[in-house]
């Protein structure tokens, strides 16, 4: 054995040796499967043009099952767990990723290690992996008490000092083998801009007195994945339920892959989203989607990328849609009487209600079973043509209800006009087309 290989030995002991420790607690299988599958809730909101989702923890014990499960590790990966305090999450949180894993086994981790310390508390950045689409950010929190339930705002600001014009989401943070050390990462989406020359990540602490604030600055690395964009046209027309839906092209990148979809302007159909999507290769693996961007006429799906195993055939697959008629997306409702006009006839107002200065309208949606998104309105105006914004959504999929809290909606004047913007209402119809992996 050569002496590089030491390390790595050493690291495989002792996962082994966890392994072995968690072995012995009782979790039945059912309920390991149900944690790590359906374990992870997810909310969103907006704010100007960034757009922030927040995840969940999910049973520490499902973690450490579905690591040492898949004990044998690379050396560039065994690398990258040794860079980082603990393990157990941010290796659980990658391994559900192919295309991570992949681009990390590739070395294109970005080491950092930098910290902001103060008040017996920090915040570390330990590393990053990037390349022109996406960034994701791995950091640990020390001396944070209840972490894992505190609420925290993150921004992030390029070398100039300002925000970046991006999506991102972070996770509650998760327990490490030190009780007093949390850890977590922050997925970052390049939609309209490049990854910056530099970067500040500060974390602030919300609804607190002290409300204290940790700021973390590095430089990002572009050399390692440059010129590594590789564009596959595609350019397939689909029929899904009577809709027209063009796939124009993939894009891939080392940490994902970018598929661009367009809508058809004489659609019958507001599509807001595509339900069941995912690429297929030949040996029957399935890359998975979990997020996308949509605009007015169509959307850009954010894949797992397969950029290091290129497959010799993918097809993209799916179960339907998430849609309403156009001529069924503006809503008038009279707050005082409950009344609601327009919109889908599945869709019934429950009861509205003041909370303050704001306004709290309740539905119900029938035939809203297995849906994957809730209820969302834009473009909220009063009679007087007073714009509103929602403040809060909500949506119970066990029930079909749904919950839309409007900021200073009490003030509101007269009816309210709404246009849907989302909807759960899913319609079922598979489809499956070839996409070529030539580029």
């Amino acid at each position: 054995m050569t002496d590089g290989q030491n390390p790595f030995e050493g690291l495989e002991q002792r996962l082994n040796h966890r392994k072995t420790e968690y072995d012995a607690i009782p979790v039945p299988d059912a309920a390991a499967d149900q944690a790590v599958q359906t374990g992870i809730r997810q909310a969103a909101h907006r704010r100007k043009s960034r757009l922030r989702w927040y995840i969940s923890s999910i049973s520490a014990a499902a973690i450490i099952l579905l690591f040492t499960g898949c004990i044998r590790v690379s050396p560039a990966f065994a690398s990258f767990v040794e860079q980082l305090p603990g393990m157990e999450g941010i290796v659980s949180m990658i391994r559900q990723d192919k295309g991570l894993m992949m681009a990390i086994d590739q070395s294109l981790l970005q080491k950092v290690g930098v910290t902001d310390e103060h008040d017996g508390t920090s915040v570390t950045v330990d590393g990053i992996i990037t390349d022109e689409s996406r960034m994701v950010i791995f950091y640990t929190m020390k001396g944070i008490i209840n972490s894992e339930k505190s609420d925290y705002d993150i921004d992030l600001l390029d070398e100039h000092g300002k925000q970046l014009p991006v999506a991102f989401g972070y996770s509650s943070p998760l327990p490490t083998s030190d009780e007093d050390l949390y850890e977590s990462s922050i997925d970052v989406s390049f939609t309209e801009s490049l990854p910056p020359q530099e970067l500040t990540v500060i974390f602030k602490e919300r609804g607190k007195e002290t409300n204290h604030k940790w700021k973390v600055t590095f430089p990002v690395d572009h050399s390692l994945t440059k010129g590594m964009k590789k564009i596959i046209p595609v350019n397939q027309t689909m029929t899904v339920d009577g809709q027209r839906i063009q796939v124009n092209q993939a894009t891939l990148f080392p940490t994902r892959l970018v598929l661009d979809i367009e809508y058809d302007r004489n659609n019958t159909k507001k599509i807001f989203g595509i339900r069941d999507l995912q690429l297929v290769d030949e040996q029957g693996r399935a890359w998975r989607t979990d997020s996308s961007s949509i605009s007015g006429s169509g959307s850009s799906v954010f894949f797992e990328s397969m950029y290091f195993s290129t497959p010799k055939k993918l097809t993209l697959q799916g179960s339907g849609l998430s849609a309403v008629n156009k001529d069924e997306l503006v809503v008038n409702i009279d707050p005082s009487s409950g009344e609601i006009q327009g919109g889908p006839a599945s869709l019934k107002l429950l009861k509205s209600t003041v909370q303050g200065k704001n306004l709290i309208l309740e539905f119900s949606i029938a035939d809203a079973q297995n849906a994957t998104s809730g209820l969302s309105f834009t473009n909220i105006e009063d009679s007087k043509g007073n714009p509103f914004d929602i403040n809060e959504v909500g949506w119970s999929p066990s029930v079909f209800e749904a919950r839309v809290v409007i900021k200073n909606g009490a003030a509101a004047k007269g009816n309210l006009t709404m246009e849907i913007y989302s909807y759960p209402d899913q319609i079922r119809a598979p489809f499956s087309i070839e996409i070529p992996v030539t580029p």
